[in-house]
C-alpha cells in the first residue's frame, strides 16, 4: 500500500481523511514521521497556508504529502474568521471560545450565511496540485450536537436541518468542505 503524509496534528481531520482514503493509501500523520515541529501558517489565504505546511514536510522530511487549511467565512462578519478560524478568540483558545465569540458577534444579526472552505495542497512526485471544497450554510444561534469539532455545533449546511455536530462521521464525510476537497484529490490520485 502506498504511503503519504497528511501534514496535520488534528486527530479529527486525520480521522475524516483516513475514513475517505484508507482503501488505497496508508495515511501517515506528522506524529508517524516524528515531526513535532510547530509548522508556520503565516499566509493570508487557505491556499498559502496549505502550501506552506506541505512544503515544510517535503523539504524537511522528504515525504510526498498533502496539507489542508480550512476555515469558516461568515458573510455578516466580512468573511471573518477565515484563515484565523482556529484561533479566532486568541492564541490557545478552545473550540468553545471561538464558537462563543462568533455567536456573540452575530447576536441580533439576521444574515447568518457562512461558508466552510478547505484547500488541500498535494506535493507529489515533484509537482504541486490544489483541491478546493466549499459548503454553504448558516450559523445557528446556539449549540446543537456533540459530534465533530470546531464550528460544527453552530453550522447547519444548506438543505439540512441538523448541524455538522449532529451528524455521524459518515454523514458529514459525504457533504463537508473537507470531504469535497478530499474527493477531488482522491479522483486525481485514482487517475494516476
Amino acid at each position: 500500500m502506498k504511503k503519504i503524509v497528511f501534514a496535520t496534528n488534528n486527530d479529527h481531520k486525520l480521522e475524516e481523511v483516513r475514513d475517505k482514503l484508507s482503501s488505497q493509501y496508508e495515511i501517515l500523520s506528522l506524529k508517524d514521521i516524528n515531526c513535532h515541529d510547530d509548522i508556520p501558517e503565516t499566509a493570508n489565504t487557505f491556499t498559502g497556508n496549505a502550501e506552506q505546511k506541505a512544503v515544510w514536510v517535503l523539504e524537511k522530511y522528504g515525504y510526498d504529502c498533502f496539507a489542508d487549511d480550512s476555515g469558516i467565512e461568515i458573510e455578516a462578519l466580512d468573511n471573518r474568521p477565515g484563515v484565523f478560524s482556529a484561533r479566532y478568540a486568541g492564541e490557545n483558545c478552545s473550540f468553545d471560545d471561538n464558537n462563543n465569540k462568533v455567536l456573540q458577534e452575530l447576536e441580533g444579526v439576521e444574515n447568518r450565511k457562512a461558508t466552510f472552505s478547505t484547500t488541500i495542497c498535494l506535493k507529489l512526485k515533484g509537482k504541486t496540485h490544489f483541491f478546493v471544497g466549499d459548503i454553504v450554510g448558516d450559523i445557528i444561534s446556539d449549540y446543537q450536537g456533540d459530534k465533530g469539532f470546531g464550528y460544527d455545533p453552530i453550522f447547519v449546511p444548506k438543505g439540512y436541518d441538523r448541524s455538522f455536530a449532529q451528524m455521524s462521521l459518515e454523514e458529514k464525510n459525504k457533504i463537508s468542505h473537507r470531504a469535497i476537497a478530499v474527493e477531488k484529490m482522491w479522483n486525481f490520485l485514482n487517475k494516476m
